[in-house]
């Protein structure tokens, strides 16, 4: 992580890894004179550097207004530097996310020593620089919090972190145990397209470990077949949308394009109409390897999981020692987007 100082002020003898300048003051001799010093100038919005190259965007984030406008150059810019008028950590933490293996480098303008901690360690990951003032206090916890981040991550280049993305891969789980689940409020997402025999979705209450949540595509005894539906449980848990993110079924709406999987492959389906009742649920609780993950569904014979010999089983006759197909994510998750810190779900 580097240091940059804020120049905007004007005169400073401090030295940093950088200099951002508001474009009317004269930098003093000790920056134009050090090759090793990068100046950048704020210009209606642009970054610019010391040879009139146009490397990215200064965005001031008053509101969520300014956070979007900050989102969309995310992938386009080289640096994107922020300020928060009333400095909060949510849209920083926000940017860090998006940015997590998009080549966009983020700088935020820090100015109160409180403020510091949060943006070098935003999601383990942090910002790329702080914007800091000449201010002898804020400087020395600075260059503290910077010596810790890259004792922390052992001195790996700090820009090797990628985005998982793709098709997932299907593997056999475990069942440990089924026990009651309470009541809770149960959402069935149904689609704009028909389903087949094999395909569900990937849900479950950790990004780490989804199950797959078979479609009402089976005849019943007692009720008639509904092949565009997926009853996938309560309103906490994860679902696997089709562009690679997560979203939890209360965040779900119409037209959004989840990701339908089958052993054959996947494919982005739209949803039509969310359907949420209170119903009665089942927890179940899985492994794959030493990863762990549990899913809540609904106590109903029409609710069903896939088995590893290409069938489905219903959700009230599982037992412990029985196999299951879910997918294996081992990543962590902000605001839906996969990011390359440690999080933890229980």
């Amino acid at each position: 992580m580097e240091l940059w100082l804020d120049y905007r002020e004007g005169e400073s003898i401090r030295p940093a890894d950088a200099v951002v300048n508001g474009g009317t003051n004269p930098l003093p001799k000790w920056v134009t004179s050090d090759d090793n010093i990068r100046e950048y100038s704020l210009e209606e919005g642009g970054v610019i550097d010391n040879q009139g190259r146009a490397i990215g965007a200064f965005i001031q984030i008053e509101d969520d207004e300014g956070q979007d406008a900050a989102l969309e150059f995310i992938g386009l810019a080289n640096w994107l530097l922020v300020d928060c008028a009333d400095w909060k950590m949510i849209p920083l933490e926000n940017l860090v996310a998006a940015a997590d293996g998009s080549g966009t480098k983020i700088a935020a303008a820090i100015a109160a020593i409180d403020q510091l901690q949060g943006a070098t360690f935003a999601l383990q990951r942090g910002v790329d620089a702080l914007i800091l003032p000449d201010d002898d206090e804020v400087w020395q916890v600075a260059e503290q919090l910077a010596a810790q981040r890259l004792a922390t991550i052992g001195g790996a280049e700090e820009s090797s972190a990628t985005m998982v993305m793709g098709a997932p891969v299907l593997q056999e789980m475990e069942i440990l145990e089924i026990e009651p689940g309470g009541v809770g409020d149960r959402v069935c997402v149904d689609f704009v397209q028909m389903l087949e025999i094999g395909e569900g979705i990937l849900a479950g209450s950790s990004a780490a470990l989804f199950a797959l949540v078979h479609g009402e595509t089976i005849t019943s005894q007692f009720v008639p077949p509904r092949p565009f539906r997926v009853n996938v449980g309560p309103v906490h848990s994860y679902i696997l949308m089709a562009d690679g993110s997560t979203k939890y079924l209360s965040e779900l709406v119409a037209g959004d394009e989840v990701l339908v999987v089958s052993l054959e492959g996947s494919r982005a389906v739209g949803v039509g109409r969310l359907k949420i009742e209170p119903r009665p649920l089942l927890l179940v609780r899985y492994k794959s390897g030493d990863v762990h993950g549990q899913i809540f569904l609904q106590q109903a014979e029409t609710v069903r999981l896939m088995s590893n010999i290409e069938k489905t089983v219903s959700v009230t006759h599982l037992e412990a020692g029985m196999q299951i197909l879910g997918s294996c994510g081992e990543i962590g998750r902000h605001i839906g987007q996969a990011i390359s810190s440690d999080v933890e779900e229980k």
